[in-house]
């Protein structure tokens, strides 16, 4: 299919169309979908009998049943919906900053970067854009938006796999820059998704409020009735940074700088500061059912989607 352009191989797009997002919920959509609904309806997969009352079906007669016992059944079959999937993306200066140890060095695969953004937005938009295609080859019905404090960009509801030259341009497109805060971005009007489903978060989650504004922002989603799946994406110099010496620090976002002093034991002290927010993150999450994964934005995507996305129980085969 064209259109996925630098985002997504072409030869990535079969392998996506056999794998479906795993929903926790059966679902109630509006439309004749792929999943399993609360209700029962008209699929092919057979769900229980109840006796025949007049005005059923007649179709669903079950004359074996009746030859046998005498008595008139009609079989029921599980409804078959839509699942609502809501992706944001965030579009902060934070996810395309590159971390360089001196004004004006360019870092390794610079030139790379220059063309696709740093790899940490690269990356979440590549599992955006995978997740994106598989809701859209079930017939999901699938929104996406980019986000900083506010939901810079957003696409309408789309359908069918027909859509994915949408979703491909929209995030091909898509561009950094601001400061950026979950919960303000979906404190916004209209900002929320308006059925209940799943949504994906694709973010580097340095959030100014911490984790205050992290409960706020899965307060507001779980309110709308979503299962929350939080990406967290950071670079390898953001989990392993290799910074040393007297040097100035300047926040890609509200470009404030500090003079700081990095000898071992401060990036120690990042280092532990770093694993008990991403344990907050972990335990936010697992204690409002929600799942919480964290992918190093320089892992392949292939090691992303079938190891880390799999292996958490929101993708499968």
């Amino acid at each position: 299919m064209s259109g996925a352009g630098h985002l997504l191989p072409p030869e990535w797009l079969p392998r996506l169309e056999r794998l479906t997002l795993s929903a926790k919920r059966r679902v109630a959509g509006t439309q004749q979908g792929k999943r399993r609904s609360r209700r029962l309806g008209s699929s092919l997969e057979f769900a229980d009998y109840r006796l025949y009352t007049p005005g059923d079906d007649v179709r669903r007669f079950d004359w074996g049943v009746y030859s046998r016992t005498g008595k008139a059944f009609v079989r029921q079959f599980m409804d078959e919906q839509e699942l609502t999937v809501s992706i944001f993306v965030d579009c902060s200066a934070s996810m395309g900053a590159v971390i360089s140890s001196a004004e004006g060095e360019r870092p390794e695969g610079a030139a790379d970067q220059a063309v696709h953004g740093s790899p940490k937005w690269r990356l979440a938009r590549q599992l955006a854009a995978s997740v994106g295609y598989m809701a859209l080859s079930s017939y999901d019905r699938l929104q996406i938006a980019c986000y900083s404090r506010t939901l810079s960009a957003r696409l309408p509801v789309m359908r069918g796999k027909g859509s994915a030259h949408r979703l491909f341009s929209f995030l091909q497109g898509a561009q950094t820059g601001g400061e950026g805060s979950l919960a303000a971005a979906l404190g916004q009007p209209g900002a929320l998704p308006r059925h209940p489903g799943m949504t994906w978060v694709f973010s580097d989650f340095w959030l100014e409020g911490g984790e205050d504004e992290l409960l706020r922002a899965l307060s507001l989603l779980a309110g709308s009735g979503q299962e929350v799946v939080l990406v967290h994406i950071l670079s390898r110099e953001e989990l392993d940074p290799k910074l040393t010496g007297d040097l100035r620090l300047i926040d890609s976002e509200t470009h404030s700088g500090k003079e700081v002093a990095l000898t071992g034991k401060v990036l120690e002290a990042y280092k532990a500061e770093l694993e008990r927010y991403r344990h907050m993150l972990s335990g936010v999450c697992a204690e409002r059912g929600m799942t919480y994964v964290l992918i190093p934005a320089d892992m392949p995507l292939r090691d992303a989607m079938f190891g880390v996305l799999a292996g958490a129980g929101v993708v499968s085969s």
